[in-house]
């Protein structure tokens, strides 16, 4: 197949990049300038720009399909009003642009796998969230509704549109995991608040593996929340990882201390979602890490 990909350069471009390759289809990135950076042998480069609403559409002509994963970091920063505006606008410009040139072309992709994030549930608490879930009232929550509506000019043109709803992406390299690490190795890991709040994983490989299957499953279409079978609570999580580790987890981080240091965002660590992948169950995905202690030791290169 040829498809277009953009965001090539995070955690998951690259992964998903790889894994395409490595079966002999084609890529074609999308790029802004500072993107050309990235090496990416056996591609083609395309230049585009959000914010200034330019792409250049001839070169998007006869590919099967589109993922879509760029977008600025959620996690990079404080949330001050300009941050804020850049993750929304990033998001919604990026993903509109994209939707109206593929909705243009002559020769559409059949489909567009399209990020977005659990986030689009807000803070529930134990409740157990599937695609039809309403959404949150929260800044994040309310990203993730205009995120997907972006893509409507795509849909409306006869692609096939997918929402993947993603979590927490488990990987040895780079990430939320990454930044986790370095506390724990040091003795000094812990619980985040109550630690009663539910963590939403998926494992990298998973990952690129269920965007790669709603590429396939001409089924698909909607919202997929993109998490493993079970999430688990934070308390949880941190002293499966201190086990993966061979460290201490008994020092817990307060809630106060983490608006401190983060600000709003620190909401986004003390609230959580309990998702489940359930368009993915029944369409018949197998996961490879079901089970978070396996993702974390696979991730981080730790034998059971």
């Amino acid at each position: 197949m040829k498809i277009i990909v953009t965001g090539s350069t995070g955690l998951v471009g690259r992964a998903l990049v790889r894994s395409l390759l490595s079966e002999g289809h084609a890529v074609t990135r999308l790029v802004r300038g500072e993107s050309q950076t990235f090496s990416a042998p056996g591609t083609t480069a395309v230049r585009w720009d959000p914010e200034w609403g330019t792409v250049e559409a001839d070169a998007l002509e006869g590919h099967d399909g589109a993922v879509h994963l760029a977008g600025e970091s959620v996690a990079e920063g404080r949330w001050t009003e300009e941050k804020k505006r850049r993750i929304f606008e990033s998001r919604v410009k990026g993903t509109h642009l994209l939707a109206e040139t593929l909705a243009a072309l002559k020769e559409k992709p059949r489909v567009l796998v399209s990020a977005s994030a659990t986030g689009f549930y807000g803070d529930r608490g134990e409740e157990v969230l599937r695609e039809e879930s309403a959404s949150g009232a929260d800044f994040l929550a309310e990203v993730c509704r205009e995120w997907e509506k972006a893509a409507l000019p795509a849909s409306r043109a006869g692609v096939r549109v997918v929402h993947m709803r993603i979590g927490i992406v488990l990987s040895g390299e780079g990430g939320a995991l990454e930044k986790m690490l370095t506390p724990f190795k040091m003795g000094v890991g812990g619980r985040v608040g109550s630690g009663r709040q539910y963590m939403s994983w998926i494992a990298l490989e998973d990952l690129v593996g269920a965007i790669r299957h709603a590429l396939a499953d001409e089924q698909l279409r909607g919202p997929v929340n993109a998490v493993a079978p079970r999430a688990v609570t934070n308390e949880e999580f941190t002293k499966t990882l201190g086990g993966v580790l061979g460290r201490p987890t008994f020092l817990p981080v307060p809630a106060f201390a983490l608006r401190l240091a983060f600000g709003e965002m620190a909401d986004v660590l003390l609230g959580g979602q309990r998702v489940e992948p359930a368009r993915l169950k029944e369409s018949g995905y197998q996961f490879k890490y079901p089970n978070l202690e396996g993702a974390l030791r696979a991730a981080l290169g730790k034998k059971g």
